[in-house]
């Protein structure tokens, strides 16, 4: 027959483990409980949620041939949205919005709660740990929402109210920037297809005073006008001699006189010809003179269609400048708690009495299992 098993009894440890219990959850607990109910200062919440559009009229472009594709003036929401997420997060809102409200008074305003009201310095790394806090920034496909956390819910809404004002400016500053940059790109084009037109211009002046010539190839082309019509008083005067010479009778005077008139003639083209290749006044020979001629002809023409270009781009730019906008559209206005919400008290005792069990949970398990290596 087996032993009844004895009443068990309580032992050191068994104290121990009851007394860690109450110590290590609680007591923390209860005094956690204490404080948020009659401590902690009431919360109000604000809210706040936008997202960035961008606007750029049409038309323009289409009027001129897609020009504006020259332009670069297309808008990355989403990048802008990345900027402002960042921007709300920073030291400059944060000064902006102090210089503004005065955040340190406004969140000063629970003398009795130090957990929860504002315990820093003058110090602006102090501020950016409380705007921390207070502000929390959630951002999902390119919206923004905000949540911002004072004792009084006018203050709440207040700077919720300045961190939108002050993304407006933000998103207004970048919008003046990328019109400067896309308007400065093409009025750099534009000023140095000017100042090529004009040396062009100054070249083709320069060299007409030199050579005293308006138009070199005019010359020439009068020149060969010339030969090709003494050509053909050649070729009419040939065929007459050829004519005399098989119906006239040898010692005919007319057929001296059509040689005569022939040798003339062919003298005359000659000398024509050789002013193809005859000296300027200034020297040259009339072919480098018209090959030159001909080089800032070019030169001029290609700055005049340079310039063309340049000043419609500058007019497209200008005009997409002028159309193009981004600004905030909030799909959630600041918002005026109308109770508290804040401190979420239950929530709170919640997880704290789940961290503070799972942490003596752990204690137990370390102290027994030193116990059975003994």
């Amino acid at each position: 027959m087996r032993p009844t098993a004895g009443k068990a009894r309580l032992r050191r440890r068994h104290v121990a483990l009851m007394l860690s219990f109450l110590l290590v959850v609680v007591a923390p607990v209860a005094a956690s409980g204490w404080y948020l109910w009659a401590r902690a200062v009431d919360q109000y919440a604000s809210y706040l949620g936008f997202s960035v559009r961008s606007e750029t009229g049409a038309g323009t472009s289409e009027l001129l041939g897609g020009l504006t594709s020259l332009v670069g003036m297309t808008s990355n929401s989403s990048t802008d949205t990345d900027i402002l997420y960042k921007f709300i997060q920073s030291h400059d809102l944060v000064e902006r919005v102090d210089e503004r409200l005065d955040l340190r008074r406004i969140w000063s305003k629970a003398p009795g709660d130090p957990i929860f009201g504002y315990t820093g310095n003058e110090s602006l790394e102090d501020l950016l740990s409380e705007w921390e806090r207070k502000v929390r920034i959630y951002y999902d496909d390119g919206m923004i929402d905000l949540r911002v956390l004072a004792f009084d819910p006018q203050d709440a809404r207040a700077i919720t109210q300045a961190i939108f004002d002050e993304s407006t400016r933000m998103i207004n500053e970048l919008n003046d920037i990328a019109r400067e940059d896309a308007l400065r790109y093409a009025r750099d084009d534009l000023a140095e297809a000017l100042a090529r037109l004009k040396a062009a211009r100054q070249d083709m002046m320069a060299f007409r005073n030199r050579h005293q010539l308006v138009d070199p190839s005019a010359d020439v082309q009068g020149q060969v006008g010339v030969v090709t019509s003494l050509q053909q008083q050649l070729a009419e005067a040939l065929v007459q001699l050829g004519l005399l010479r098989a119906n006239a009778q040898p010692g005919d005077p007319r057929i001296e006189q059509a040689e005569l008139r022939i040798g003339i003639i062919r003298d005359q083209i000659d000398e024509e010809r050789q002013k193809f290749g005859s000296e300027t006044a200034t020297g040259e020979a009339l072919s480098e003179v018209v090959g030159q001629f001909e080089s800032l002809t070019v030169d001029r023409e290609f700055a005049e269609r340079s310039y063309t270009a340049a000043l419609a781009t500058y007019d497209t730019a200008r005009a997409e400048a002028s159309r193009q906008s981004r600004y905030l559209a909030a799909y959630v206005k600041p918002t005026l708690a109308q109770e508290s919400k804040y401190p979420e008290r239950g929530k709170l005792l919640l997880i704290m009495s789940g961290f503070l069990l799972i942490l003596w949970i752990i204690g137990v398990l370390i102290f027994y299992s030193l116990r059975d290596r003994r």
